[in-house]
C-alpha cells in the first residue's frame, strides 16, 4: 500500500502540515561544492588541458585534443537522418509548436519624444553567444534541447554553444537529431562542471558565452551557481512539482496517473492533489494502488509519492485556489468542469493547464510553452524560460537643449542633496555654461 499522505484543510494543524510538507533543503553538500570549486579554477587556469582530462576521467573516454570534442554539423545531421520516421515527425512537430509559440513572445525596441524634446526609449538585443547544457547517457532529454534552443533562436542569439556527456562514448541520436532541428550552432561533447566551467571562462576549444541554460546534476547546478556573475544563467531548479485542483468530474485514473507523471521523476518530486470531493479523493487512492505496480519506475513514484506527495481535501474551490497560491507549483492543473471561471484566481505557478485535458504531459513535450519553469514556490517572482530570457534592454536616452535645461535643474537639486557635486555640476553645465 502506498502510504501518501492525507490532510484536511479543516483541520486546526493544516498550515504547519502543509509547510512541513513543501519544506525542501535545498542545501549545498559540501563536498559537491568543494569538488566543483576545485575543478572550476583548474578549468580555468589549464583550459584545454583540464577540460580533456576531466572528459576522460569522469565520461571513461581516451580524447587526446580539444578538437576530437566537437561534433560537427554533418555528425548532427546524420543523427537526425538516422532516427526512426515516427520519432523524426514527432520532434520535428514539437519543435514548429514551441518555435510557433515562442514566436509571439519578442520584446520589442521602442521610443517617445516628451513635450520638451527629449526622446526615451528602451533598446532590445539579443545575448551574442548562449551556451546549453543538456543531459547525456541514461538521462537524455531531447525535449530540453527543444525548449531552451528554440527561444534562444527566436530572440536572435547570435551562436548557440551545447554540452552534451558521452559517457563511454554513448550518444543520444534524439538529442542530437535535436540539437540540428533547433540549429544549434555548434555542439560539444562534455559534460558535468568541467563543461560549465569551459562555458563560463572558455577554453582554446570552447568560445566562453554570455549565458548558461539547461537542467543538469548537482555537480552542474553548483557549478552554474558559481559562474553565475561571470556569465548570466537560467535558473537552479529544484525537484519538479505537481499541484491538481480537481472538482471530481476527471476520472480517477488521470488524474492518478498525472501524479505519477511528476513522481517518477526522482524521489524528492511532489504531487498533491486538491479536492472538495472526499469520495474522489479516496477513488484516486484507489487508482494509486491498482496503476502503480504496473510502472517501470513504480520505486521512485512510490517513494515520492510517500515522502512529500499529499492528497488534500478542501472546503470548496475557492479554498484550493487559496492553497495553490501559497504553493506555487511549477505545473498547476484546474481538471475542472469550467477551468476558465477559476484561472483568474491563481496568482502564482510556472504553468497553468485548463481542463481535464490538458495534462501536464503535454506541456512537457509539444504543446507548445515553455517547460523550464519555477519550482520551489519561486513561481511567486519568477517565470517560465522564453524569449526574454536570451534578450536584455538598454534605456535610451537623448535630451534637447529645452530638457536640459529642466532636467538639469532637477539633477542638481538631488545631487547636491546626496552630496555628490561632480554629479550636480555634470547637470548644470549643460544650462548655466553654454
Amino acid at each position: 500500500m502506498v502510504q501518501i499522505k492525507r490532510f484536511n484543510s479543516s483541520d486546526a494543524d493544516f498550515a504547519a502540515k502543509l509547510d512541513a510538507l513543501l519544506a525542501f533543503e535545498n542545501a549545498q553538500d559540501d563536498a559537491v561544492d568543494a569538488t566543483v570549486a576545485s575543478i572550476l579554477n583548474d578549468i580555468r587556469n589549464r583550459k584545454d588541458a583540464a577540460l580533456i582530462e576531466y572528459t576522460n576521467r569522469f565520461d571513461r573516454l581516451a580524447i587526446q585534443s580539444g578538437k576530437e570534442l566537437e561534433l560537427t554539423q554533418t555528425q548532427l545531421q546524420h543523427a537526425l537522418g538516422a532516427l526512426p520516421v515516427a520519432e523524426r515527425t514527432a520532434l520535428e512537430h514539437a519543435a514548429e509548436r514551441v518555435r510557433n509559440y515562442h514566436e509571439k513572445q519578442p520584446l520589442q525596441s521602442w521610443q517617445y519624444t516628451d513635450a520638451d524634446g527629449t526622446l526615451l526609449g528602451q533598446k532590445v538585443t539579443p545575448l551574442d553567444r548562449v551556451g546549453l547544457y543538456v543531459p547525456g547517457g541514461k538521462a537524455s532529454y531531447p525535449s530540453s534541447v527543444l525548449m531552451n534552443a528554440i527561444p534562444a533562436k527566436v530572440a536572435g542569439v547570435q551562436e548557440l554553444i551545447m554540452v552534451v556527456p558521452t559517457p563511454g562514448g554513448e550518444r543520444n541520436d534524439m538529442v542530437l537529431a535535436a540539437a540540428a532541428i533547433s540549429k544549434v550552432d555548434r555542439v560539444f561533447t562534455i559534460g558535468g562542471a568541467q563543461a560549465v566551467g569551459a562555458l563560463a571562462y572558455g577554453t582554446e576549444t570552447v568560445p566562453a558565452v554570455d549565458k548558461i541554460v539547461g537542467p543538469g546534476n548537482a555537480y552542474v547546478a553548483a557549478a552554474k551557481r558559481r559562474v553565475f556573475g561571470i556569465v548570466g544563467i537560467d535558473m537552479v531548479a529544484g525537484p519538479s512539482e505537481i499541484l491538481v485542483i480537481c472538482d471530481g468530474t476527471t476520472h480517477a485514473d488521470w488524474i492518478a496517473m498525472d501524479l505519477f507523471s511528476q513522481a517518477e521523476h526522482d524521489e524528492l518530486a511532489q504531487s498533491i492533489l486538491l479536492s472538495p470531493d472526499a469520495a474522489f479523493l479516496n477513488q484516486v487512492q484507489q487508482s494509486i494502488e491498482r496503476q502503480l505496480d504496473a510502472m517501470p519506475r513504480k520505486d521512485v513514484i512510490r517513494a515520492s509519492l510517500e515522502n512529500r506527495g499529499a492528497l488534500i481535501h478542501v472546503r470548496d474551490l475557492d479554498e484550493a485556489c487559496a492553497i495553490a497560491n501559497k504553493i506555487a507549483p511549477e505545473h498547476l492543473e484546474l481538471s475542472v468542469a469550467q477551468p476558465e471561471q477559476w484561472v483568474d484566481k491563481i496568482r502564482h505557478a510556472g504553468a497553468i493547464f485548463l481542463g481535464s485535458n490538458a495534462c501536464e504531459a503535454l506541456g512537457d513535450y509539444c504543446a507548445g510553452p515553455n517547460h523550464v519553469l519555477p519550482t520551489s514556490r519561486t513561481a511567486r517572482f519568477s517565470s517560465p524560460l522564453g524569449v526574454y530570457d536570451f534578450q536584455k534592454r538598454s534605456s535610451l536616452i537623448q535630451v534637447s537643449r529645452q530638457g536640459a535645461a529642466k532636467l538639469g535643474e532637477i539633477a542638481s537639486i538631488l545631487a547636491y542633496g546626496e552630496g555628490l557635486q561632480a554629479h550636480a555640476k555634470s547637470a548644470e553645465y549643460r544650462y548655466k555654461y553654454r
